[in-house]
């Protein structure tokens, strides 16, 4: 992909589970199970799936808050699994991250100032007497007062301290931001407004986003992609102008179906998908979704699909397509 900022090659992230008894492994927690993607510089890539389907372990494992199992993650080119400390440190400044609860991802004990003065000093971003002015912009950037920087995180609201968690990641001046899920835990009007930031904030400057969340009608205001994971895979990659007339995967269909809808005969079409998302420890033969899907086969339930090309920046992964 032209321009891309980000590759994700067949990256694989376990977690062992390991016996009491002598300390043997057992088996493993397939969170992410062979994902491959671009990301390209300045766009906001959509990743929409059900709770369960490893969209967040995806991106803690792309900002490198967990070690993958296999695979590889390029940034500009740079293998990051190859990188020394010391390489990696300086790699890490440009990719941040947005957790889905501001409230526990911000040291209650740290005032705001010091905490968004603290990667500027671990950084060199700037001398010590230039981070007051600093913040103060942060701040200002994210719309909120000056005198923010003496209060402690308790003393804000749910998006104020939401607000807090994008001035922080802005701090360091990065190049690409993982947002999981920043709007799920706030009000509607709430969520319209912080949606809205992180817009102006990417136009401004220059940022690229991958914008995590479960909820479809919010992942297709914000992005020019969107991908749907499902039980650690990519089910379907396309353009977020098209999802509605293009979505092939009935995964994809079913989530478009759930978007409210105003038109009372748009309403009778909704899909309702059947029993709940397999184990990521036991996974089903086949086709992963075939556990739930309203057009499974005999062949759905033998052969596992890979994801394939159908142009025009779409890809599926179903042997009905």
């Amino acid at each position: 992909m032209v321009n891309s900022i980000l590759h994700v090659k067949d990256l694989k992230i376990y977690f062992p589970l390991v016996s009491k008894f002598f300390s043997r492994v057992k088996g493993y927690v397939k969170a992410v199970d062979g994902i491959t993607l671009e990301i390209k510089k300045g766009e906001t890539l959509g990743l929409v799936g059900e709770s369960g389907s490893g969209k967040s372990t995806l991106g803690k494992g792309i900002v490198c808050l967990y070690s993958p199992y296999s695979g590889e993650i390029l940034y500009k080119g740079a293998n990051l699994g190859d990188r020394s400390a010391k390489e990696l440190r300086q790699i890490r400044k440009n990719l941040q991250m947005v957790f889905q609860d501001p409230y526990s991802s911000l040291n209650p004990r740290m005032t705001v100032a010091s905490m968004l003065g603290e990667g500027m000093k671990i950084h060199g971003l700037c001398t010590k007497g230039e981070i007051k002015g600093r913040v103060n912009d942060l701040l200002q950037m994210v719309g909120l007062p000056r005198d923010a920087g003496t209060r402690y995180p308790h003393e804000f609201s749910g998006g104020q301290r939401q607000r807090l968690s994008i001035a922080r990641a802005l701090s360091i001046d990065p190049e690409f931001i993982v947002l999981d899920e920043p709007v799920s835990a706030l009000d509607v009007s709430m969520q319209a407004q912080i949606l809205n930031l992180l817009k102006d904030l990417q136009g401004r400057l220059g940022l690229t986003y991958l914008f995590i969340a479960h909820d479809l009608s919010v992942v297709k205001h914000m992005s020019s992609r969107v991908a749907v994971m499902y039980l650690g895979r990519l089910v379907e990659v396309l353009r977020d102008e098209e999802i509605e007339e293009r979505a092939r995967h009935p995964y994809t269909v079913s989530l478009i179906s759930s978007i409210p809808k105003l038109d009372e005969e748009e309403k009778g079409k909704k899909i309702i998908l059947e029993g709940d998302i397999p184990s990521p420890i036991n996974l089903p033969e086949g086709c992963r979704f075939q556990t739930r899907c309203y057009q499974a086969t005999e062949q759905c339930r033998r052969i596992d699909p890979e994801l394939k090309d159908l142009g025009e920046d779409h890809q599926v992964a179903c042997l009905l397509c």
